[in-house]
């Protein structure tokens, strides 16, 4: 059977799996295993896909960044300037495309699900839509003309500044670059420092589902007016909290004002600002959909 590889190199963990190539969302093995000291934990990758080599035609990384995701660069499929203690400019490729000898594909984390999305999940048959995560950090990807967009790096949407009014909101912000941008107002552990507790721990009616709406609402209204995309689907752990659709949905309507006039948003929202169909397998079928597009 000739099967495919994905890796979802995550901050926290790394999930490595092996599917059926006619059938990539047929994982037939996984494992997972924390993140620790990179030669420890590429090397325990290595071991798992040698393990799984019979057939092996492929692989894909998605990682946590920032990364180089361009072939031409001498540190391609490196992680770069991550804030993650001791992977900073770490070759994650390379070992693995050397001692397995398959093709092997990377992306950021996001770019990985917002690729599995449109192969098999909620942007199937669409060209243009955008993928965030929201969780521990913010992370955006994008599809623009069937592709995925790189441009000088990759997108960092969850680093766009937003409106802050703190009369409303007096917490400064918990990105240590930007305080104030998205992530640093709308992520998991910014909800946790803010209100004390963690998110999943706030009943659905506290103050701080409002905020959080407002915050990704802005970013929605921000996205849209840059970008146009057809959808937008926002997965991660905050967005597992079911009040959070359709304020955001409703607030993002707000605060567009009228201003894009087309159906899909007016008359459709809850059709175009959707959560990932692929669910918590989003980030490991991503990484097989980048090891499938190297053949």
């Amino acid at each position: 059977m000739e099967t495919l590889g994905g890796i979802e190199a995550g901050g926290t963990k790394f999930v490595c799996a092996v599917s059926d190539a006619q059938d990539p969302r047929n994982i037939i093995a996984q494992a997972q295993f924390p993140t620790t000291l990179p030669d420890e934990t590429i090397g325990l990758c290595v071991e798992f896909f040698q393990r799984h080599s019979d057939g092996l035609c492929a692989i894909g990384i998605a990682s946590f960044g920032p990364v180089d995701v361009h072939k031409d660069s001498p540190t391609h499929g490196y992680i770069t300037t991550t804030p993650k203690a001791n992977w900073g400019y770490t070759n994650l490729r390379g070992p693995l495309a050397d001692a397995l000898g398959v093709p092997v594909g990377f992306d950021t984390d996001v770019n990985g699900a917002a690729l599995g999305e449109q192969r098999w999940g909620a942007a199937q048959g669409l060209s243009d839509f955008v993928y965030y995560t929201i969780g521990t950090g913010i992370g955006g990807g994008a599809m623009v003309g069937g592709k995925l967009l790189h441009g000088l790096m990759h997108t960092e949407m969850g680093h766009m500044r937003l409106a802050h009014d703190k009369t409303q909101d007096s917490f400064a912000g918990s990105c240590p670059y930007h305080a104030n941008c998205f992530e640093g107002l709308a992520a998991g552990p910014t909800i946790e420092q803010r209100w004390g507790a963690r998110a999943e721990t706030l009943p659905a009616h506290h103050p701080a589902w409002e905020l959080e709406a407002h915050y990704i609402a802005l970013a929605m209204q921000t996205t849209i007016c840059m970008l146009s995309p057809q959808r937008i689907i926002l997965g991660g752990g905050v967005m597992s909290q079911p009040q959070l659709f359709p304020l955001v949905r409703q607030k993002t309507l707000e605060y567009l004002n009228g201003y894009v006039q087309m159906p899909q948003i007016l008359a459709h929202i809850d059709e175009y600002i959707v959560p990932p169909a692929l669910g918590g397998r989003a980030g490991v079928l991503g990484a097989i959909a980048l090891g499938q597009a190297e053949l």
